[in-house]
Formats: structure tokens, C-alpha cells, sequence
């Protein structure tokens, strides 16, 4: 399984070793370093060393240990509360166009990512028919 990276990527560059990091852990698929503008301490970048913008696009054989590396991560962190996050195009956040996921400790209700969760009432048989046409 090769790596594809892009020329232009901050993270492929990262990976590349030509902007400096401070790596966590590597394997042959996924390269884990400090985020150097943490949400709180020990907040995590775990990417994939495949250059892809979103997770759909993304080969599988690159996810096989992207969440294996992030609960190593937590669980050295010794982390009781944390979220794992991962964004998908500019509209849902996604600063960085290479997928990634974030391991945010919170540690206090101060610190760590906050979230606002609009949630809507969701009409039972719009679900059904939503599920049925996905035919997953």
C-alpha cells in the first residue's frame, strides 16, 4: 500500500518531515504529533499518510489504526474525559483539506472543545425513508 501525498499539504509536509512536529507516534499508515494550537494540553492530530480531503474518500487500509493511534493516545494522556473529533469540508470546520482527527482532552468545563448541538425533532418516518434509500 503506498502513501499519496500532496506537494502543497501542511500535513503531507508534516509527514514528509520538511515542517517541523512534535510526533507522538508513527506507523506505516498514520503519523500522530502535537496540535501547536491546542484547545487544551495534550490536544492530538492522528492523519493518515494518504493525502485525501474528506473521510469518504479516503482508502480504507489508511482508517485501519487512525482510532487505534487516537485511543493509544487518550489512554496515555490518562485522559477521564476527551473528545475524538473529525471534520469534513469548510462548512463543518475543516480548516486543514488532508483528513485528520483530533484527540482534545477536557480536563474542565474551561478547557477543550466546546460544542453547541442545535438538535432538531426528527419525524419517525422521515428516518425510515432516509434509511431506505441509503440501502446500506
Amino acid at each position: 500500500m503506498a502513501s499519496k501525498l500532496a506537494a502543497e499539504c501542511i500535513f503531507c509536509r508534516i509527514i514528509k518531515g520538511e515542517i517541523p512536529s512534535v510526533k507522538l507516534l508513527e506507523t506505516p499508515t498514520t503519523f500522530a504529533f502535537l496540535d501547536i494550537g491546542p484547545l487544551s494540553e495534550g490536544h492530538a492530530l492522528v492523519i493518515p499518510k494518504y493525502h485525501a480531503e474528506k473521510l469518504h474518500q479516503l482508502p480504507d487500509e489508511f482508517l485501519a489504526d487512525t482510532l487505534p493511534v487516537a485511543k493509544k493516545i487518550a489512554a496515555a494522556l490518562n485522559l477521564e474525559n476527551y473528545n475524538v473529533l473529525q471534520n469534513n469540508g469548510r462548512l463543518a470546520h475543516q480548516e486543514v483539506p488532508h483528513v485528520h482527527f483530533h484527540v482534545i482532552p477536557k480536563p474542565n468545563r474551561e478547557e477543550g472543545l466546546t460544542i453547541d448541538w442545535p438538535a432538531k425533532q426528527a419525524d419517525p418516518g422521515k428516518l425510515k425513508e432516509l434509511a431506505a434509500r441509503l440501502n446500506l
